[in-house]
Formats: C-alpha cells, sequence, structure tokens
C-alpha cells in the first residue's frame, strides 16, 4: 500500500531548465496521491513555472537556493564554491529529514561529490555506484556501474551486485533476480584476476548468481542485474545509445529514399512506433546513486518533461521500498 513520500526536486541544473522540472512535478502529483514536491530553486523563477502550470497546489512547496552547479563546473569546486546551490540544498533536505529522496538533472560528477560528502556511505559500502534500467528481451535489466568507479576490486563488485539486487527486485518486483558479471567470455577461464575473485564471492553469497555474461548476451533476458566495473560500464551505455541512433537514422534513411519506401513505411507505422517507444530512453530515465545512506536519482541532463517524471517515479519506488534499509539488511546477512 503506497505511503506519503516527500521528494526533493533539484529544478536548476539540468540542460532544459526549471519550466521541465516543474512540468515533471505536476504530472507525478496528479499521478501520486501521496506524494509531495519539494522544488528547490530561485523563488521568483520557479514562482513563476508553478502558477502557470501547477496553480494552487498544496503538495507542491518552493524551497529557495541562490546558486545553480553549471555542467561544466568541477565536483570540488561545486562542493566547496556553491553551499547554497539547488543542488545542495535539495540533498540537504534529505540529510535533514525533510524529504525521502532527491532526484536532479545536474552535473554527474557534483552530485556524486556532494550526495557522498552530505549523506555519507551505508555501513559495509565503500563506494557509490551508478544504476539504471536498460530495456532487455521480456521486460529489463539493471546495470551497474556505469561511471561512478572507474577501476574496482572483487569486493567492490560483489557490494555492487547486492545493492543491485535489492533495487531491481523493488523497481521490477522480480524476486531473486539473476544477478551476472559481465565479461568477456561466459567461461570460468576467461576474464582478468579481479572478475574471477568477484564470481567466487557471488557463488558463495545468497545472491542468485547465474555466472558471466559476453556483451553481446546483455538484452538476451539471460540476467536482471549485470554488475561490471565503472569504465566497462560506462562505455557499453554509450555504445547502446550510439546503437540506437544508428539504427534510428538507417531506418529514416531506408523508409525515405523513394515514393515506394514512403509506402512502405506508411504501412509499417504501427510497428515502428511500437518499437521505438519500447526503446525510447526517456522511459529508463532516472539512475541511481546506490549505496548512499539516502536516496538520489540521477535524471539525464537533458531530460524533457516526460523523462524527468519517470525520475520521480523511480525516487517514489524506492522512498517506499526503503532501499538504502533493504541493502544495509542484505549486506549484514551476507557477512553474517
Amino acid at each position: 500500500m503506497a505511503t506519503h513520500s516527500i521528494i526533493s526536486l533539484d529544478a536548476m541544473s539540468g540542460d532544459l531548465g526549471a519550466e521541465v522540472v516543474v512540468r515533471a512535478a505536476y504530472q507525478a502529483l496528479r499521478k501520486h496521491p501521496m506524494l509531495e514536491l519539494l522544488v528547490v530553486g530561485d523563488q521568483d523563477e520557479l514562482q513563476e513555472h508553478v502558477t502557470r502550470i501547477v496553480g494552487n497546489e498544496p503538495r507542491l512547496s518552493i524551497v529557495h537556493a541562490s546558486e545553480v552547479v553549471a555542467m561544466s563546473e568541477s565536483p570540488a569546486d561545486a562542493l566547496r564554491k556553491k553551499k547554497d546551490s539547488s543542488m545542495r540544498v535539495a540533498i540537504n533536505l534529505v540529510k535533514e529529514g525533510k524529504a525521502g529522496a532527491c532526484v536532479s538533472a545536474g552535473n554527474t560528477g557534483a552530485l556524486m561529490a556532494t550526495a557522498k560528502f552530505v549523506l555519507k556511505m551505508l555501513p559495509g559500502i565503500d563506494r557509490p555506484a551508478i544504476i539504471t534500467e536498460l530495456p532487455a528481451k521480456g521486460g529489463s535489466l539493471h546495470m551497474l556501474d556505469l561511471g561512478a568507479n572507474t577501476v574496482c576490486t572483487a569486493e567492490h563488485l560483489f557490494q555492487f551486485a547486492v545493492m543491485g539486487s535489492i533495487v531491481t527486485e523493488d523497481i521490477t518486483g522480480v524476486e531473486r533476480p539473476r544477478v551476472a558479471l559481465l565479461n568477456i567470455g561466459a567461461e570460468d577461464s576467461k576474464g582478468h584476476g579481479t572478475v574471477k575473485d568477484a564470481a567466487s564471492m557471488l557463488s558463495a553469497s545468497t545472491l542468485n548468481y547465474v555466472g558471466f555474461i559476453e556483451g553481446s548476451e546483455l538484452f538476451s533476458g539471460k540476467a536482471d542485474v549485470v554488475v561490471t566495473d565503472g569504465f566497462t560500464g560506462n562505455v557499453a551505455l554509450k555504445t547502446m545509445e550510439g546503437t540506437v541512433g544508428l539504427v534510428a537514422h538507417s531506418l529514416k534513411r531506408a523508409f525515405t529514399r523513394n515514393l515506394f519506401a514512403k509506402i512502405q513505411a506508411l504501412i509499417a507505422r504501427p510497428v515502428l512506433n511500437n518499437i521505438a517507444g519500447r526503446l525510447d530512453s526517456r522511459k529508463y530515465n532516472g539512475a541511481t546513486l546506490v549505496g548512499l545512506n539516502g536516496i538520489v536519482i540521477k535524471s539525464h541532463g537533458s531530460a524533457d518533461a516526460f523523462a524527468f517524471e519517470h525520475a520521480i517515479d523511480t525516487a517514489v519506488v524506492e522512498v517506499q521500498n526503503q532501499v538504502p534499509q533493504q541493502i544495509g539488511k542484505l549486506l549484514r546477512q551476507e557477512a553474517a
């Protein structure tokens, strides 16, 4: 049963401005009757958008912040010099217990550094990781780390697997999600020492570990959680995004090259629309900075209102399921 949730929104840090966040907030409030939103940013600018888009809504409040973290700003400068930024204030609200989660479309490095500094890490977790949902055969998969940690130990990969398993179960409802390690081959003999050591740790755990998975099998439906280091994960994610763009470009060219092709495109439009909807990256917007002692969701910087709304949806689910507490509990069980 849904319970009351309060989420803070960093309204100023994304590429498309505060209006997008306010529009997403309006749609999220209509969808979630037990949701309250704290929209953080410049009071005057936000009030103008709220008055025009939302109107009189007691479940939406504006929290003033006088500064903004730029997309090009270094994490160190954001942490030291922007203590009243919309990003910092939104995270502070989580630390103070005034919000159960924060959603931001801002600078990833600055968001990670600020969240780690303000919220600290969960006991038993060495480093936070970035996890997001991706489409796959028969459903979806969650993959981590996607860029927070370029170099990882076997223990880090094991911790990522624990966190990924909890997030995946909560978001998708899959019980005992299948966990796989991304590797250059499926055989036990393949890969470097770190991934082999991580495999041994996972095999001895209570997690539903299913072994190694190759890049070509990511979307096969063989795993619900795919674990890797942040360098490999980020390269894989960007490659996926580029591949989707190439396929879309190729289809457009193929269906517009002549009159007959255009007629074929009209006939195939329902199928093409279905495929486009399935692969729409906006439906998977909202990556969790998992491992923190609090919930922080990273929206894509260029997210429109539809995409940012999905990031809010992810925050709602994680607040309802108390994801950090679940991760801590599972870690204690594995250590016992």
